[in-house]
């Protein structure tokens, strides 16, 4: 391994682990497959009949992947049940294109960058609804359980263009689980155990009748978890104590179809939880996490060939400081993000493509203890078109948005992409799109350190790739630019800089030779201070590797699947100034599961098999070597 990506082992490791690795490992080999009995449409058909999946994300409407000119990563429900131990954010960053910060562990902050952008710069969807904190102005990663999703999407690239502010970078979709048509009543649960105190128990139920469908599903997660902090972290906020969480989640879904073309569906998810985190010796401080996202859509054909959903949707975000440090800048009591939209979509076939048109509204509200937010509302009304064209070896999409936004007025986004098929198995596409970003209320309003006169950021974004596709095997290769003008600085009294500029290459590639499937990925990122004249001109911006390298493989033999997967990150700076220098590292992972009978399912997994020390956040620590075994009941 080049010195590039150095790595560091832990001074101690705990016997007992060392004997329950290679154990687990052992009984791993007898293991693998997985069950599936509620895949959605698009991956059972990939994975029965080869076909390509169908995503949504990209164009707002249903649509082959090999279609899209977007560049398209579908997280099936296959690779989430193999991830146990992982969050969210950790099990997205190991996609081509994705880099992660984490403020260290499970409940804890966790920062997705994609492209090289920032993670406020990434729209995060749970079943198309907005999932984060309008506070921070990012997505919230910490307090989401990978249990009960079905699928993500990963779209990179600019798509404000159909989802307005955000969308940056690309836009992350979670599709939640959903009853089968047909299946009855049916009942599941699952439970793991594992390193750092880990627990996890759930259980729920699913119903599917004629003409209804519904489900509940109850999660509960403990951990007592590792210290999140070291020395190293800045103001003087550590204390070696154990930083765990206790998490639970309750999800609820009916869906009534009135005929052959009409159908309303309520979902609701609620996720509570209570996390330790580091705030100094003073205190074994305490946070309480709260979200919710709560959806009511009424969806049916208006005319032949003319789809048309309303939506409503409210998602809730509330962090609560319970117990802080004595010298602590954290506040007692809890910051509330109400989010709450209004939309009106609509697919319509045409004689030659198809076109998307969406109305929305966005309200948020925001509030805090002691001292509140010099303003604690804004609306976001928006009205976006899109029309996509498969012709032949020829694809199109475009797409144009309006928002009218309360406090920064107008602003206009598009994109425009085209592809073409050389042969049957090569294609070729490029793309360009604009894209705009509001002012978090903390970056615009915290007490101290916000900054009242921040502007909007804008960006101009270009990309060119070539992609393969041949059975099994496909190859893909994206040359990006991006480039922020009004970047706002991280941390204490942010400012707009001129400008940012994010440019890199993503390679990726995946290949099936009988058993065994591999699949692999490589980017080389620069993500710079572009501002001339700036004291930090030509500096990377904190936090983003230069070099990663992802490869994954794994053999399935019927009931038993075992593999592998390794990433490796170059070195990265933790400040804009680039004085303080995170190592770079290597970590390996080994899984392993057993599909015992069609029902049921053991699992193993062992995550960073040799046990590197390495931070992705300075002062931050991420997890050594843990042992994760787990057995799921989910009948076909």
């Amino acid at each position: 391994m080049s010195s590039t990506f150095r790595t560091s082992r832990r001074p101690a490791v705990s016997s007992r682990l060392f004997v329950l690795a290679p154990l687990a490992w052992a009984a791993g080999l007898c293991a693998s497959g997985a069950v599936q009995a509620q895949a959605d449409l698009g991956t059972r058909l990939a994975l029965a009949d080869r076909l390509p999946q169908v995503v949504i994300t990209a164009s707002r409407m249903p649509q082959r992947i090999d279609q899209a000119i977007a560049d398209v990563t579908v997280i099936d429900r296959d690779q989430i049940d193999r991830s146990e131990g992982l969050t969210l954010a950790e099990l997205i960053a190991r996609q081509a294109g994705v880099q992660l910060s984490s403020n260290g562990g499970l409940g804890k902050a966790s920062a997705v960058f994609m492209r090289g952008l920032e993670g406020r710069h990434v729209l995060l969807l749970v079943d198309g609804v907005r999932y984060g904190s309008a506070t921070l102005g990012e997505p919230d990663f910490a307090n989401l359980p990978l249990a009960g999703i079905e699928r993500i999407e990963i779209v990179r690239g600019p798509m404000s263009g159909l989802y307005g502010s955000d969308a940056v970078g690309g836009v992350i979709q979670v599709f939640t689980r959903q009853a089968t048509p047909g299946e009855g009543l049916r009942v599941n649960a699952r439970s793991t155990a594992g390193s750092h105190g880990h627990g996890q128990v759930g259980a729920g139920l699913s119903f599917a009748g004629d003409g209804y469908s519904g489900g509940l599903q109850l999660l509960h997660t403990e951990e007592d978890g590792y210290s999140a902090t070291n020395a190293g972290v800045p103001f003087g906020n550590f204390n070696p104590d154990r930083d765990g969480i206790n998490q639970n989640a309750a999800r609820l879904h009916l869906r009534r179809d009135w005929n052959a073309d009409w159908s309303t569906r309520a979902q609701l998810l609620q996720v509570d939880a209570r996390t330790q985190y580091d705030d100094g010796p003073g205190a074994d401080a305490l946070a309480s996490l709260g979200t919710q996202v709560s959806s009511l859509e009424v969806e049916g054909r208006v005319l032949p060939g003319w789809r048309s959903q309303w939506r409503f949707a409210r998602s809730v975000n509330d962090y609560g400081t319970l117990v802080s440090a004595p010298t602590s800048f954290n506040d007692l009591g809890t910051i509330h993000t109400d989010q709450r939209t209004l939309a009106w979509e609509n697919v319509v076939s045409l004689p030659l493509g198809s076109l998307v048109a969406l109305v929305d509204r966005l309200e948020q509200r925001v509030s805090k203890p002691v001292q509140n937010y010099d303003v604690t509302r804004r609306t976001i009304q928006g009205l976006a078109l899109g029309y996509n064209l498969q012709a032949g070896d020829h694809s199109l999409q475009t797409s144009l948005r309006r928002d009218l936004n309360s406090q920064f007025g107008g602003q206009t986004t598009g994109s425009a992409g085209y592809g073409y098929a050389f042969t049957p198995s090569w294609q070729g596409h490029a793309q360009v799109g604009t894209s705009f970003v509001a002012p978090s209320f903390n970056q615009l309003y915290w007490p101290g350190f916000g900054n009242a006169l921040l502007l909007p950021e804008r960006g101009r974004h270009a990309e060119l790739g070539i992609r393969h596709v041949e059975g099994d095997d496909r190859f893909g290769a994206t040359l990006y630019a991006n480039r922020i003008r009004g970047y706002i600085t991280e941390g204490a009294n942010p400012v707009n800089l001129p400008y940012s500029r994010s440019t890199g290459l993503t390679l990726q590639g995946e290949q099936r030779w009988g058993v065994l499937n591999l699949s692999s990925s490589v980017d080389l990122l620069r993500p710079v201070n572009d501002s001339e004249g700036n004291a930090n001109e030509g500096k990377l911006l904190p936090r983003r590797a230069q070099r990663t390298f992802k490869l994954s493989a794994d053999v399935d033999r019927g009931a038993w699947r075992y593999g592998t997967s390794i990433q490796a990150h170059a070195h990265r700076y933790d400040d804009a100034a680039n004085l303080r220098r995170l190592a770079g590292y290597a970590t390996v992972d080994l899984h392993s599961a057993w599909s015992v009978t069609s029902d049921w399912q053991l699992s193993a997994r062992l995550n960073n098999l040799a046990d590197r020390t390495y931070e992705t956040a300075r002062g931050f620590n991420q997890a050594g070597r843990a042992l994760y075994v787990g057995v799921r009941y989910s009948p076909r």
